[in-house]
């Protein structure tokens, strides 16, 4: 597959003629193209032909380079002299805004992160906006070797690059090599699934050779039973395990994606109760549409489609599990869908959660199914096939009434055993079922090793970090340390006391489109004191998607999310902050809750383990690094006392993690 659109040597560029430049890329394009940019491509080109007139012209250009990450183009890179430029324009732009500057600013960390020829080059974004004035800024570069990004309206590009080309110095490379080297991007579960959105294939957008394969593989084996359920017209539940990171919703998302016409014999529908989650991609996605749409539509005011109409697009297949759940306990229909993912299955409501909720919430005083066993029997309704997709996460469950797996098996054995059942070995590991199987609960299941995703893709740095944080919930300090000094060179973790220092060196490693935040236990009550009101609400939607100049924006550093926020969401960089309700003594951990105005013990096996899970979803949520902040306490506050947090540090540090 070809990177760009166009790609010649520079002596080849300046000797073609503008309208054949102009043609391949339109060929490339293969989709309806606006008279805007075949004119923006031909200003381009003009101006990068008088530039080269006056630079060194032993290099290569490319139009329109594939960013996979983002799902987007780079408008422009050229390789000269040993550096690699990524150009961004703006015609007819007359300001080098913020938006733009964290646009090409972008490419070029993506280049450097998940592009293997360019992880040892220099690479120099410059953003031209052709009716702006001149900026004179220095060109500086971070640790990574990518500098900051120059502004131009295209005047002085000729002179920024010759000037940036003597100021290095650096042997040229071999072009063909750089070009052939292997691109593997990590993208965001938000990036993912607006690349899928539009028609990337989910091998273009996952990292890791083992990690695309693996994805592949499960996609492809839960194609298969779809189909194969239509055509034997049988009724099959799959369970889909997969370690953190390692893109379960990524592969729900697919199947959802590729089936999303209702018109398609095999419509499908993603569901989820984690409420951020779906809020975060349904408003990315309708965004998309919108502009996309808008671009396309933009001389034809008639046909333009609203954010509404782009909004309702978008939840028809990715919808919330409650609202789905709710209209069918008042319609007795058959759903239109006749595949149903499940979004982490194992956070499903037991009898008495789902019993008391129907009672105080819907007024249903005899409501006596869990809620598994209600969504199976909602698809169950199909008298011809249907399939269940449950996408199961281990250690995960966080909130009181939560099933877990074994509440799925429940409803299957006692209600359900017509339907086939599918699995992965993995699933019947105590990491996913707490409390042990019976042996008749597995008589009907067939484990297929495929329906596991064993290779965590969230951090390009580090993917051993889930097991750093198992042993270091766990407290196995010796073991955290081992796992650590394998990754601290590739996925740095700091420990402060300091929330200002751990501010500033959060705020100093989020360059371009990578975002931080703060993330606190949603029982972190007496983290109001450093600044941390983890009660706020905030808005998903803004908290994860706002550009970072705006106060809502996770970025900022002002409003922290809890557990119940970010699971299923990942930020670049993270800010933990580690209040007292899981503090370590003694050698090891202790639990307690914060209520009314005193800490108390946490005496319930389950509710430690909602707590030590919550801190588990805290730790993984950073894809480059993280910093965890660890109050000092206050001898004059009997809430915040200093040997409430001095063990946790401790215990910190000896696994391996470094003071600022």
């Amino acid at each position: 597959m070809s990177r760009a659109y166009y790609n010649a040597s520079i002596e080849a560029f300046l000797q073609a003629d503008e309208s054949l430049i102009i043609g391949e890329l339109t060929k490339a394009h293969g989709q309806e193209l606006q008279h805007s940019q075949t004119v923006a491509w031909a200003q381009q080109i003009r101006l990068l032909k008088q530039v080269f007139v006056n630079t060194e012209r032993n290099g290569n250009v490319f139009f329109e380079f594939m960013i996979p990450r983002m799902g987007r183009r780079a408008d422009v890179l050229l390789i000269l002299g040993g550096v690699i430029f990524v150009l961004e324009f703006k015609v007819g732009a007359s300001t080098y805004n913020y938006a733009d500057r964290t646009q090409a600013a972008g490419y070029a960390l993506d280049l450097k992160h998940f592009h293997a020829g360019s992880h040892h080059r220099y690479i120099v974004p410059i953003l031209v906006c052709t009716n702006a004035l001149e900026q004179n800024a220095p060109l500086l570069f971070n640790s990574e070797h990518v500098a900051n990004v120059l502004c131009t309206s295209g005047s002085s590009l000729a002179a920024l690059i010759n000037k940036t080309i003597t100021q290095l110095s650096l042997p040229e490379f071999n072009i063909k090599t750089w070009l052939e080297a292997s691109y593997k991007p990590t993208p965001t579960i938000v990036e993912a699934a607006q690349a899928l959105y539009s028609k990337h294939s989910v091998v273009d957008i996952t990292r890791s050779e083992a990690g695309s394969q693996n994805i592949s593989e499960t996609s492809l084996r839960l194609f298969e039973v779809i189909h194969q359920a239509r055509l034997n017209k049988h009724k099959v539940i799959c369970f889909v395990t997969g370690v953190p990171g390692a893109g379960k919703t990524l592969v729900g998302l697919n199947i959802a994606n590729q089936h999303a016409n209702p018109k398609d014999d095999e419509y499908s529908v993603f569901l989820s109760g984690n409420g951020p989650l779906v809020a975060v991609l349904q408003e990315a996605l309708a965004t998309d549409l919108y502009k996309n749409e808008l671009l396309q539509m933009r001389h034809d005011i008639d046909k333009q489609l609203t954010k509404k109409d782009a909004r309702q697009r978008v939840e028809s297949f990715i919808q919330n599990i409650h609202r789905f759940r709710d209209y069918y306990l008042q319609d007795r229909a058959k759903p239109p869908e006749h595949v149903a993912i499940f979004d982490e299955a194992q956070r499903a409501w037991d009898k008495t959660q789902t019993a008391k909720f129907m009672q105080t919430k819907r007024g249903i005083p005899d409501f006596d199914m869990t809620e598994p066993e209600f969504l199976i029997s909602v698809m169950d309704r199909h008298e011809d096939w249907a399939v269940i997709i449950a996408l199961v996460g281990g250690g995960q469950e966080i909130n009181v009434g939560e099933a877990g797996i074994l509440g799925w098996f429940e409803a299957i054995n006692q209600s359900f055993k017509h339907w086939q059942v599918y699995c992965s070995p993995n699933l019947l590991a105590g990491e996913y079922v707490s409390n042990g199987i019976e042996p008749k609960t597995l008589q009907y299941f067939e484990q297929e090793q495929s329906l596991h995703l064993a290779t965590s893709m969230r951090s390009f740095r580090a993917e051993n970090l889930s097991s750093f944080v198992h042993f270091l919930i766990a407290g196995e300090a010796a073991a955290a340390a081992q796992i650590y000094s394998q990754i601290m060179h590739l996925f740095p973790i700091a420990i402060t006391r300091d929330i200002v220092k751990a501010k500033a060196w959060v705020k100093n490693k989020t360059l371009a489109n990578r975002r931080s935040g703060i993330l606190a236990s949603s029982n972190g009550i007496r983290l109001k004191a450093e600044g941390i009101f983890i009660k706020n609400t905030i808005e998903p939607e803004k908290w994860f998607l706002a550009p970072g100049d705006d106060i809502r924006s996770s970025n900022f550093l002002e409003d922290a999310a809890s557990e119940f926020d970010v699971q299923g969401l990942e930020l670049d960089w993270t800010l933990v902050a580690w209040d007292a309700d899981l503090r370590f003594v003694n050698g090891e951990f202790q639990h307690w809750q914060f209520k009314g105005t005193r800490w108390q013990a946490r005496h319930k096996l389950e509710n430690q383990r909602y707590l030590e899970n919550a801190y588990r979803v805290l730790l993984t949520r950073a894809r480059e690094g993280m910093i965890i902040f660890i109050p000092e306490g206050s001898v004059s506050d009997c809430t915040r006392k200093p040997e409430f947090y001095d063990g946790t540090f401790q215990f910190l540090l000896s696994c391996g993690l470094r003071e600022i």
